[in-house]
């Protein structure tokens, strides 16, 4: 479930905390180091985010089972086609984007799923921001209902192919009426990447439209709602009132036209 959220005083809390800086960087993403899984409702694996100070727990369930798990060592599967790991030219990160991604899926840890059907994350504490890693969906696709953005595809744009090759991966948007709206992960050929959404979440819901053996998926997040957009927890903190103080980015452009002025006329009286 998705939650809105005030974007200018989030804009100014976010420069206050870059010291006045209004630009950008790739995000260290927070990964889940998934723990257990059971049978449980068909399956449901449990795990754990540490975002600075603050421990998450992630449940994910999925009625229809799924193909296998891997929670502790394996086969990494989000090397860089089978040579390592590069963050530099991985299918999951972006770099050299504002607010991708930096960091590598952590550990060997992968979900890999099998089978049609409906399947959700669930958050301990809303969480900010998260992040989507899939490995080989070939043959299948992931509707989700949110809308999303994806960031990096293995062997696209400078990137390494992923552990089973390389693929296309493509958003396509269908409208079920009644203003609901489905916005679907689809591919052609071995497709390992990273999508991010984008607010504040407790759940993500999605659909993988095909039985196919198998594509497998990890989850990570930039912080928690109150790390992350601060003013939408406590809208009275001070850099959440944009009409009570400056923002640091004018003061610093203001200071920067004023020093223009003073050398200006400097020169003039020289």
């Amino acid at each position: 479930m998705y939650k809105s959220r005030n974007r200018l005083t989030n804009l100014v809390a976010s420069m206050i905390l870059l010291g006045g800086s209004a630009s950008a960087s790739a995000i260290t993403v927070n990964w889940t180091d998934w723990e257990s899984s059971s049978s449980t409702n068909g399956y449901t694996a449990l795990g754990t985010i540490l975002s600075g100070s603050e421990v998450i727990g992630v449940t994910y369930n999925n009625p229809q089972g799924i193909g296998f798990d891997q929670l502790n060592g394996g086969t990494d599967y989000w090397q860089n086609n089978r040579s390592g790991r590069n963050p530099a030219t991985s299918p999951y990160t972006s770099p050299e984007l504002t607010n991708g991604v930096d960091n590598i899926p952590e550990g060997t840890d992968i979900i890999a799923l099998s089978r049609a059907g409906l399947q959700t994350l669930s958050f301990s504490q809303t969480i900010a921001n998260p992040f989507f890693s899939y490995v080989s969906l070939n043959g299948n696709g992931y509707a989700f209902d949110q809308d999303f953005e994806l960031l990096s595809v293995g062997g696209v744009d400078g990137n390494d192919c992923g552990y089973w090759g390389c693929g296309t991966s493509y958003k396509e948007v269908a409208d079920l009426g009644n203003g609901v709206f489905e916005y679907r992960l689809l591919g052609t050929g071995e497709p390992h990447g990273t999508l991010r959404f984008t607010g504040s979440f407790d759940t993500v819901t999605w659909r993988s439209l095909s039985n196919e053996f198998w594509n497998g998926f990890t989850v990570g997040v930039e912080g928690t709602q109150e790390q992350v957009f601060p003013c939408d927890v406590n809208p009275n903190l001070p850099e959440c009132n944009p009409t009570d103080m400056p923002v640091p980015g004018t003061l610093l452009l203001l200071g920067l036209g004023l020093t223009g002025l003073r050398f200006s006329a400097r020169k003039t009286l020289a």
